[in-house]
């Protein structure tokens, strides 16, 4: 064999094993990029489930519903790309087919939620940044026209202002069940701050009006009382605090 041939062989061979890597590398790389994406959906998925089962009632209209349940047929079904032969994602995709298809007539079975602690409103926040979260990268995903998330985008807002809402006058008129006209004082004052310091203050005049009547009864109890407490409630002035400070629209809004 001559020397020329050996070479070729050589070369020939080299460039085999170049290509047989290369093969393996994108294979790799795909079952990767499936496991990701596999993990991403599912996720997801989980996140809108999760918020339409646990959203206190008084925050979920029909139109919510609906758009949790679209967005979990949507997503589903590109999961379905990926599991072809997952007969309970099957399922599950033609349970969520037959609730889309009521549209707004879709039944909403959320029970209510009395919001008078910081952590059930902590917690109730959290819910709505991961609602807003779902409904923007929906958006980017193509899964919602942009005008459809802007609309959500404000009405997402328009409940975290119904949520600081609830929570204020709630703790209010409990501390004044509680002979406690100065926590309540101090609960009304922080719930009509709120919503004084909102972009659009005019948006929310009903539920200011209330609280500034709340406000004014809780203020003629303080007068009615002899002896002033000296302690404010430490919920009021530290922890509720951080319900402004932490408030997610304070993040620059896709949407701005």
């Amino acid at each position: 064999m001559s020397p020329l041939v050996i070479t070729l062989l050589i070369v020939v061979g080299i460039v085999i094993l170049v290509v047989i890597g290369y093969i393996n590398h994108v294979v790799e790389n795909s079952k990767l990029e499936k496991a990701r994406l596999k993990a991403d959906l599912g996720d997801r998925i989980r996140r809108c489930a999760d918020l339409s089962e646990t959203l206190p009632g008084q925050m979920v209209s029909p139109a919510l519903k609906l758009l949790l349940t679209r967005l979990q047929l949507q997503l589903g079904e590109r999961l379905q790309q990926i599991e072809k032969h997952d007969n309970g994602l099957k399922v599950r995709l033609d349970q969520l087919r037959s609730l889309a298809g009521q549209g707004e007539s879709i039944p909403v079975s959320n029970p209510p939620q009395k919001i008078q602690t910081e952590a059930k409103a902590k917690e109730i926040r959290f819910q709505l940044e991961t609602l807003h979260g779902q409904v923007t990268r929906a958006v980017q995903d193509g899964l919602l026209p942009a005008a459809e998330g802007k609309n959500w985008a404000r009405d997402i807002r328009d409940m975290l202002v119904q949520l600081h809402v609830e929570f204020f006058t709630n703790l209010g008129l409990q501390a004044v069940q509680e002979n406690q006209p100065r926590q309540a004082r101090l609960a009304f004052e922080r719930g009509v701050q709120y919503l004084q310091k909102q972009p659009d203050p005019a948006r929310y005049q009903a539920p200011l009006q209330q609280l500034k009547a709340q406000l004014a009864r809780a203020n003629a109890l303080v007068l009615e009382n002899a002896q002033p407490t000296a302690n404010e409630p430490s919920e009021l002035t530290e922890g509720l605090k951080s319900l402004d400070d932490d408030d997610i629209w304070k993040k620059k809004n896709i949407y701005d």
